[in-house]
């Protein structure tokens, strides 16, 4: 076992006292901390030793120049030796000292997942974002503060994409529920997460650099195939360097040598310039290549139970090709490539055609392997989207994983349903049941008493549902589901557009994905509507909602509807198909002047009071003038 496997066996062991996530946390920080000081305290002694172990070899060089002795000469080269092994001993202990650093980085991210302090954690996304996603601004699902903020633990770009694929494109019910018992697997294994965050996170690669490398694993070799110039390029460098020693052991007394150095040259020059871009692009990312490695040793090393964890093992062996094995090979390669950094390697090059061979120890690999590299980074990024899905998972304990039915007649079942972007200890949780295709949950309550938040809560939980994570509900029955929302509407001065006709536009996909949902069969649509149409006058607005209400139930639609309309309750097309639900707060005039509180309880039947009015009163507008 590896110090650095110890070390993380070793952190966890020390919160076996206190196991809820944020005291193990805490106390893999503290142990993190404490072996990160521990190196650099070391390396600091070490960077001390190199520069003294240089002053004895300077002082060891002067006195043989001085004396011209040959043992002073011994010495300073003995104490020069010391200071390469010295400087070497410090690089190592500088590298465990970042990869400790880093690991309490991860672990302090956590205790910051679990306050949702967004400010504190990073936001890690790909470079591309469906910016015209049907709800995915609607329900917070990316960008800061968001569920893609909270589950934010891929480094690889890989992971990240795999991620956001997930949380935009909902999967079947049945891949869904294969991924439930792989996170529920990986859920407990933190030393295993963190060391596949930090070695992807010392990484350090891009979006770009990752599609390049892509691009050029999966091209077409150039240098196979031109044959004729790989023996060129074998035969040119054995003559040269033949007629060169021949020379110099006086067999020649001519430099012949020289014509096929000046050949050499010119091929460089001409051919060799495009090898040289593709060298650099392959080898810019030298680092990276040994990261994969350990990323992908790390993960098929593991045994694991779950079918699905087995299958993306089995991906990473496809071809009869380890990945770990071939990307190392990759790697060793690279300082072939970085020899050309040289400063006088044109000589080198010159002398033997250094690029063409690399070249072609490159291009074998790219021939033989480079097919199956996109398939093990996107195996790669499924293994990154579900180590986030179970880190969310052992973060949140009380939280379930729903169960996705197509017989159940109800559309959402939930108990205890709560919105995971809110910190635990204030996230109330309510029973919310969404009826059978063609019913509707109404929603009533004054302003700010959480009816958004229920719609949003109810959406967010469904997403999860889907990628095949726990919900934060105390249980969770649904059926297959397609999403329509509507609860975040804005309008355009760039496009000209009203919020009123941004409104419609938005109901226009609303009740377009309920058309097509019902042509497809499968799945139930469920729509999520917050006050819609209250940018036009009263009565319009009342029989245009009736209206497209009716429209959805009748396409075997159901949903969630929010509204301050009460009048909405009585409308036939909408009571004989609704549930009535409210929301409700309490006032207390106090010194302190008017003062008012909410308990986010969702209670049957519909809202009994406003406080439009009393919130005028508490910012300090003249509520008597306007009474």
């Amino acid at each position: 076992m590896s110090e650095q496997s110890r070390s993380l066996e070793s952190a966890s062991a020390s919160a076996d006292t206190d196991t809820t996530p944020a005291a193990i946390y805490q106390a893999r920080c503290d142990a993190f901390a404490a072996r990160c000081d521990y190196y650099r305290r070391w390396s600091n002694r070490t960077a001390n030793l190199s520069v003294a172990l240089v002053l004895a070899a300077l002082i060891c060089l002067a006195l043989g120049i001085w004396r011209g002795e040959l043992g002073w000469y011994i010495g300073a080269a003995l104490f020069f030796l010391g200071f390469i092994g010295s400087f070497l001993n410090q690089g190592r202990l500088d590298g465990h000292a970042q990869r400790y650093q880093t690991l309490w980085t991860i672990n302090d991210e956590g205790l910051r997942r679990l306050r949702r302090d967004w400010a504190g954690l990073p936001l890690r996304q790909p470079s591309t974002t469906d910016l015209h996603h049907p709800y995915a601004a609607d329900l917070d699902l990316l960008g800061h503060a968001s569920l893609q903020h909270l589950l934010g633990t891929p480094n690889t770009p890989a992971g990240q994409a795999t991620l956001q694929d997930w949380l935009l494109h909902p999967t079947a019910p049945g891949e869904a529920l294969a991924r439930q018992p792989a996170v529920a697997e990986l859920a407990p294994q933190i030393a295993l997460r963190d060391e596949l965050a930090v070695t992807g996170r010392l990484m350090d690669t891009t979006q770009a650099s990752y599609e390049r490398f892509l691009d050029w694993a999966e091209g077409r070799p150039w240098l196979l195939g031109r044959p004729w110039l790989l023996w060129l390029t074998r035969c040119l460098p054995l003559v040269t360097l033949a007629l060169l020693a021949a020379q110099l052991f006086g067999l020649l007394a001519y430099p012949f040598w020289l014509l096929f150095f000046f050949i050499n040259m010119a091929l460089s020059l001409t051919l060799g310039r495009g090898l040289h871009e593709i060298i650099s692009e392959v080898g810019e990312r030298a680092r990276v290549y040994e990261s994969y490695a350990a990323l992908f040793h790390i993960f098929t090393g593991q045994h694991f139970a779950a079918p699905a964890l087995q299958a993306l093992q089995a991906d990473l062996s496809a071809g009869g090709l380890r990945a770990d094995q071939q990307m190392r090979r990759l790697a060793r390669l690279m300082p072939l490539a970085q020899i050309r950094q040289m400063m006088f390697f044109f000589v080198i090059q010159w002398l033997t055609l250094w690029d063409f061979h690399v070249l072609w120890l490159l291009e074998r690999w790219q021939r033989d392997v480079g097919p199956f590299a996109r398939g093990w980074l996107v195996a790669l990024g499924k293994v990154e989207a579900l180590a986030a899905l179970a880190t969310l998972s052992y973060d949140h304990p009380d939280w379930t994983f729903p169960a996705i039915n197509a017989n159940q007649e109800a559309a959402f079942v939930a108990r205890k349903l709560g919105h995971p972007l809110l910190p635990p200890p204030v996230c109330v949780g309510n029973d919310v049941s969404v009826g059978k295709p063609g019913t509707l949950l109404l929603v009533t309550g004054s302003n700010m008493s959480g009816k958004s938040t229920l719609l949003r809560a109810i959406g967010v939980n469904t997403v999860l549902a889907q990628m095949g994570a726990p919900v934060c509900a105390a249980s969770l029955e649904m059926r297959p589901i397609t999403l329509a929302t509507t609860i975040r509407v804005q309008d355009s001065l760039e496009q000209g557009i009203s919020y009123f006709m941004a409104e419609l536009k938005r109901l226009k996909i609303v009740v377009d994905r309920a058309e097509q949902t019902r042509a497809a069969g499968g799945s139930v649509l469920l729509f999520l509507l917050d006050e819609i149409l209250h940018g036009t006058n009263t009565s319009e607005r009342q029989i245009a909602v009736r209206q497209i209400l009716h429209h959805l139930l009748r396409l075997g639609a159901a949903g969630a509807v929010s509204t301050h309309d009460l009048t909405l309750a009585g409308a036939p097309e909408v009571a004989t198909a609704s549930q009535l639900v409210h929301f409700t707060e309490t006032f207390t005039r106090g010194p302190e002047g008017l003062t008012m509180e909410f308990d986010y309880i969702l209670r049957p039947g519909i809202a009994t009071s406003t406080n439009a009015l009393k919130l005028l009163e508490m910012v300090g507008l003249p509520v008597d003038l306007l009474a």
